[in-house]
C-alpha cells in the first residue's frame, strides 16, 4: 500500500485521538523529535475572513487596502502548478456536518505534480480561484504556506516547493490541537501579520465568541471575555459577537505585502 493512503487510513483512525498525540510533544524529546520529523522550517499562518474587516467600521482603512484573500489569488496567479484534494480529510475523518468535506485542500508548486492522483487532481488557475471562492462562501478559513507534514503524508518533494493552502472549519480543523503541542511547534502555525483581534467596552460576557474560537484562545473573566496570545486571527469571533463588542485592529496597513514577502521566503513557487 502506498505511504499517502496507509496515512489516511491511519488519520481516519486516529484522527479523534489528535489531541492526546499532541500532548505527547511536551515531553522534552518526542517534542524535539516530531519538531524535527514533521515541523521543521514549517511557516503558516491564518488568513482573517475578509468579511471581518469590511463589516467593522471601526477601522479607517485606506481606500485602495487588499483583503486577505488576495493573499491566496496571488500565489495561485503565481504558481505553474495547481492540485485539489477530492475532500477535506480532516472533515471526513471527522465526519462533519456543518461544512462540506468535498472542500479539500488546494497545493501549489513543482512538487505537488507528483501527488497520487486517486487523491485529487490537478486544475487551471482559474479552477483554482473558483474552488477557494467557493470556501470563502462556504465560511472556511484559509490557512497558507509551508507545512512539512504534507510533502511527507502525501510523499512529494522537495518539501520547499510544496505550498499549501487549508481551507478550515472551526469544528474539525487538525490544528483544533495546538493548545495541547508544545510552544515551540504551536508558534509556527500563527494568525496574519499585522492583525490583533481585541475586547472593546461593549462585551457582556455572553461567551458566543468562545464557542468558535477553535483554538480555544477566549476564556470569559470577570463577566467580559478576553483574548491570548494564542489567538490565530481569523475573525469568527467578530462575526459571531451579538454586541460588536470584538474589534480587528490592524497594526500594519502594508499587512499584505508583509504576508506575501513571508510566505515567499517560506516556499518556491518558481
Amino acid at each position: 500500500m502506498k505511504r499517502e493512503k496507509l496515512l489516511i487510513k491511519l488519520i481516519n483512525k486516529f484522527f479523534p485521538q489528535r489531541f492526546r498525540l499532541a500532548n505527547l510533544t511536551n515531553y522534552p524529546v518526542i517534542g524535539d523529535v516530531v519538531d524535527k520529523l514533521f515541523f521543521e522550517e514549517d511557516n503558516m499562518f491564518y488568513l482573517t475572513k475578509d468579511e471581518v474587516i469590511e463589516i467593522n467600521e471601526t477601522i479607517e482603512m485606506p481606500d485602495n487596502y487588499v483583503l486577505p484573500s488576495k493573499i491566496v489569488d496571488h500565489f495561485i496567479e503565481e504558481a505553474d502548478f495547481h492540485w485539489i484534494m477530492n475532500l477535506c480529510i480532516c472533515r471526513k475523518s471527522n465526519k462533519c456536518e456543518d461544512y462540506p468535506i468535498e472542500l479539500g485542500c488546494l497545493f501549489l508548486g513543482e512538487a505537488a505534480k507528483d501527488i497520487d492522483p486517486e487523491l485529487g487532481r490537478p486544475v487551471t488557475k482559474d479552477e483554482a480561484l473558483e474552488h477557494v471562492e467557493k470556501c470563502r462562501e462556504a465560511g472556511l478559513v484559509h490557512l497558507i504556506g509551508r507545512n512539512k507534514l504534507d510533502p511527507f503524508w502525501l510523499d512529494v518533494s522537495p518539501g520547499k516547493k510544496l505550498m499549501t493552502i487549508c481551507n478550515c472549519c472551526p469544528c474539525c480543523c487538525l490544528w483544533k490541537m495546538l493548545p495541547d503541542l508544545t510552544r515551540d511547534i504551536g508558534d509556527k502555525i500563527k494568525k496574519m501579520p499585522g492583525i490583533e483581534i481585541e475586547v472593546n467596552e461593549r462585551c457582556i460576557g455572553c461567551s458566543e465568541c468562545t464557542e468558535v474560537c477553535f483554538v480555544d484562545a477566549i476564556k470569559i473573566k470577570d463577566g467580559v471575555a478576553v483574548i491570548s496570545e494564542d489567538c490565530r486571527g481569523c475573525g469568527r469571533c467578530i462575526e459571531v459577537c451579538p454586541e460588536s463588542a470584538i474589534d480587528l485592529k490592524i497594526k500594519e496597513l502594508d499587512y499584505y505585502d508583509n504576508s506575501i514577502e513571508e510566505l515567499e521566503g517560506a516556499v518556491d513557487l518558481s
